[in-house]
């Protein structure tokens, strides 16, 4: 009896069945078992290649004939489009396109093939493996029934477990919002805004020796009253961003009122029409474009005690034929520097410095775009200074697109040490004829000049620290911003690219205000060092205030209830608590004891801090020598 026709191709030739088999008269969808063993028994076939296996106990590996075979099977489908007749009048395009598609197929099915075969034998070895650390770990427990299949469900539920309370808790409590995984916060206190600004050591060893009074900085800023706040604006150093902070961040009972287009705010005291703050966005360059210390020192007082007597005189002429804006200046004592004004007015300077190499570059930056100061008088001594004495450095109208050799050649560059220059008083060196005294000499005087005039003002922040400049401008003046200051790392002069050779060469040329800065720089982190310290230690009395406050009002109840108590023993009815005195006395050594361990800690992290250094507020001689010797690590 025949086959069916649609099992012929796959099992050869025709066979005969065995006697008494029924007749099969439908093809149906899968071959019987008698069929598929006919199948298997004819060698060469594709059904028993397929079929054929490895020997018993032996596995079957990446490299048997049935893996092989699977890309063959899976592409058999083309093998038999390229031997059709038809494939042959394809254009050449069409069968190279086939022939592509036919190898990738191969590729995908062997790379499938492989990747189910690994993924198969790693999830056995992990499930053997993990079985027997399970076994290890819960042998001894395991006595009744089968422990194997008991373990392997136990792990994979706690695994499953596991991963599943992994995704809630990325759901629930992502990134650092929860406390709970923040592991550094039971080790390291709270990270201080103030600590390493400019990336240097946490260590500062102060190089110069400062009085308490150099320190110790605290104005009494009566904004209500007749004190006035003078900004000193030095070019390129981050001035402009501090004076809108001024006039913009501040909390005032009154702030100041800034127009939207207009670069100028009027800064009124409370209930008057008077400023408080004398700077660039407040009252303009009443003094001239980014007037100095001889400028101001000279003009402002002469401004606010005149200010109506100038509007109603006519503005007389300079010797440039430049405008003289502020009349006064050529009496004698106009060019004393005076803190008050004829008014009773006090005047409290104040300025921002910067690395000399920085601004020096961000000055030439600013030039190259063809910024020139000509607006700036250089009053010095009544007079500006004449073009000999004053020579320029360019021919035309500015000096925009100059290259950085022909900045730093000219002679007469007034941003070679410009901050020395600024800060000095210049009528000690005959302002700017440089043939009254040898060029030595005159150095010596201004660097020493600058030196004290920043010494003694009542407030200068640097740029390199902007959140410390924020500190110690509120803790000065007793003023709050809105809004932290930001440090910005990211300059003009930062983006500019210079060798070895070059910034040796800039040094030279800015050695004065080199050597003022790095003044500048240990004044300004001690006093800033100083501030922190005070600030712990009232914090400290604080905490000790209230503490013996406490204290007084427990002995106090102690005391009320031992009278009643007393009065309770003399009447044995009502004394129906014998233990009471006795719970009361405990309490009482119990609270002593943990105010004595307070203390005690207090103490030691007060020593830590300033080891030999005397506990007593009270001893101002050798505090400041005590805090020089020993320097805390920054906060």
């Amino acid at each position: 009896m025949a086959l069916p026709a649609c099992a012929a191709p796959a099992l050869g030739p025709p066979l005969q069945p065995e006697r008494g088999a029924p007749a099969r008269t439908t093809c149906p969808r899968r071959h019987s078992r008698v069929e598929a063993e006919l199948a298997a028994s004819r060698p060469g076939s594709a059904t028993a290649l397929v079929r054929a296996g490895p020997p018993r106990g032996v596995s079957r590996g990446f490299n048997s004939q049935p893996l092989l075979e699977e890309p063959r099977k899976a592409s058999s489908s083309l093998a038999g489009a390229e031997r059709d007749p038809l494939f042959a009048l394809l254009p050449g395009g069409r069968r190279r396109r086939m022939h592509d598609l036919r190898r990738r197929w191969d590729l995908g099915s062997l790379c499938r093939a492989l990747l189910t075969r690994g993924l198969a034998a790693l999830g056995h070895s992990l499930k053997h493996v993990l079985g027997a650390i399970f076994s290890k770990i819960f042998g001894p427990l395991a006595s009744v029934g089968n422990m194997d299949e008991k373990s392997n469900k136990l792990l994979l539920a706690l695994v499953m477990l596991f991963l599943f309370a992994v995704i809630v808790l990325q759901y629930v409590c992502p990134g650092t919002e929860c406390q709970l995984l923040r592991l550094q916060a039971f080790s390291s206190p709270v990270p201080d805004p103030y600590r390493s600004e400019d990336e240097s050591s946490a260590r500062f060893v102060p190089r110069y020796n400062f009085s308490r009074g150099d320190l110790l900085r605290k104005v009494d800023f009566d904004i209500k009253g007749d004190d006035l706040i003078v900004f000193l604006h030095i070019q390129k150093t981050g001035g402009t961003t501090f004076g809108r902070h001024l006039v913009r961040n501040i909390q005032l009972e009154q702030p100041c009122e800034c127009r939207v287009g207009q670069k100028k705010c009027t800064c009124h005291r409370p209930g008057k029409r008077e400023t408080w703050l004398f700077s660039r966005f407040s009252t303009g360059w009443s003094c001239g474009l980014h007037a100095d210390w001889t400028e101001l020192t000279s003009c402002v007082p002469t401004v606010v005690d005149g200010k109506r007597d100038a509007k109603l005189r006519p503005a007389s002429k300079d010797r440039r034929g430049s405008p003289n804006i502020y009349p006064g200046v050529n009496s004698p004592s106009s060019t004393k520097a005076r803190s008050t004004s004829k008014s009773g007015k006090n005047f409290h300077y104040i300025t921002i410095l910067r690395d000399p190499v920085s601004r020096y570059l961000s000055e030439w930056r600013h030039v190259q775009r063809g910024a020139t100061w000509k607006a700036s008088l250089h009053v010095c001594d009544g007079r500006p200074p004449t073009s000999e004495e004053l020579p320029s450095c360019y021919t035309g109208d500015d000096w925009s697109g100059c290259p950085l050799k022909e900045f730093m050649d000219c002679p007469y560059n007034l941003a070679n040490n410009r901050q020395v220059r600024m800060l000095s008083d210049l009528t000690l060196v005959g302002c700017y004829n440089l043939s009254v005294m040898p060029e030595k000499q005159r150095n010596k005087v201004l660097l020493e000049s600058a030196k004290s005039n920043l010494k003694h003002m009542a407030f200068f922040g640097l740029t390199e620290f902007q959140r410390k400049t924020q500190y110690l401008f509120e803790k000065t003046f007793n003023m709050n911003f809105i809004s932290p200051f930001t440090q910005y790392n990211t300059t003009r002069a930062s983006s500019v690219e210079i060798n070895e050779e070059i910034q040796k060469r800039i040094e030279g040329l800015n050695f004065l205000d080199m050597e003022l800065y790095s003044y500048a720089k240990d004044l300004f982190l001690q006093r800033y060092q100083f501030m922190r310290q005070k600030e712990h230690q009232e914090a400290r009395r604080k905490r000790q205030e209230q503490r013996k406050f406490l204290k007084g009002r427990f002995l106090q109840t102690h005391f009320q209830s031992q009278g009643q108590s007393q009065n309770q023993s003399q009447n044995p009815i009502l004394n129906s608590n014998p233990n009471q005195n006795l719970t009361q006395n405990l309490i009482q050594n119990l609270i002593q004891n943990l105010t004595q361990s307070s203390n005690q800690k207090e103490n030691r992290e007060s020593q830590k801090q300033n080891p030999g250094q005397e506990q007593s507020d009270g001893s101002t001689s050798n505090g400041t020598n005590d805090y020089i010797g020993s320097v805390e690590k920054w906060r």
